[in-house]
């Protein structure tokens, strides 16, 4: 048998077949990050647009100006938070901004629900020019409806007032009440209470067990815008008010002709981290029922 020689290596790599390429990790192209996160940059400005008015507020909250007006950063000072009611009238109009906001969300809140009960689930003659009327307090501008509110209370008699300011923010918070209440009552699945139904279960027993934890939400979504729009409204408030009845919107507008107090960027300060717990409140309930679920 013939013995061969061994095969040069030189030969051997000149015959090898060549290998994959070698793997060359490519860089980012900012411009196609940009694209893919396009969505999120402008959700992101949205929200520093919409919160920057908040943030000059609580920032201004602790300033020391040296004049009347509260418009230029001087030197950081917690002076108002410790005196919050040092300015004349602030603390009594802001207690009765909340007694009106409060019991006009009620009154509205209760009506409104009802009314958005009986127009979704019933058929009755006039509900679709009721419909249309529920509009009209939302489209017609402020100062149209304050005045025609002020001329229907001088005429019937009833003195400017504590009563005429809440009657006019019942009047003008039922429309978004009903609004909102009936897109969470269309969104329901009436087959639910049917179930309820052929499980022996009353009208009463179906509506407090299953309807109404389902319209819950929306009830308590309806109750914060109504108390957010009778808490700061001003025009409509104007012209129904009278001198002794000042709300803290009022109050706002008649001290920036005179001075700006600290303390009413204090009092935005304690209602925008009052929301912000709300919500995170209503965020956590959320949380732990899909959880438990």
């Amino acid at each position: 048998m013939a013995l061969t020689a061994p095969a040069d290596p030189a030969d051997l790599v000149s015959t090898a077949q060549p290998g994959p390429p070698p793997v060359h990790r490519r860089s980012r192209n900012p411009i196609t990050w940009v694209r893919e996160h396009i969505v999120g940059i402008f959700a992101f400005l949205a929200f520093v647009y919409l919160l920057l008015p908040n943030a000059v507020v609580v920032l201004f909250s602790f300033n020391n100006p040296t004049g009347r007006f509260n418009y230029q950063w001087a030197s950081f000072s917690t002076h108002a938070w410790t005196n919050v009611c040092e300015p004349a009238g602030l603390c009594s109009s802001l207690v009765l901004s909340l007694q009106v906001g409060v019991l006009a969300t009620v009154g509205a809140t209760v009506l409104g629900t009802m009314m958005a009960f009986a127009m979704s689930r019933h058929r009755f003659r006039g509900r679709a020019p009721t419909n249309l009327l529920i509009f009209l307090p939302m489209a017609t501008p402020e100062v149209v409806m304050g005045s025609s509110l002020l001329t229907l209370f001088v005429n019937i008699g009833i003195p400017l007032g504590f009563w005429t300011i809440l009657i006019a923010h019942i009047m003008f918070c039922l429309s978004f009440v009903v609004v909102t209440v009936k897109a969470r009552m269309a969104s329901l699945d009436p087959r639910l209470e049917q179930a309820a139904a052929d499980l022996y279960a009353n009208e009463t027993q179906a509506f407090w067990r299953i309807t109404f934890p389902l319209v819950a939400p929306g009830i308590a979504a309806a109750a914060l815008l109504a108390f957010s729009l009778s808490f700061d409204d001003f025009i409509i408030t104007n012209f129904n008010a009278s001198p002794s009845s000042i709300t803290f919107p009022m109050y706002v507008w008649g001290s920036a002709t005179r001075g700006t107090p600290v303390q009413i960027n204090v009092v935005g300060t304690l209602m925008f981290l009052i929301a912000i717990l709300a919500v995170g409140i209503s965020q956590f309930v959320s949380w732990r029922r899909s959880r438990r679920a």
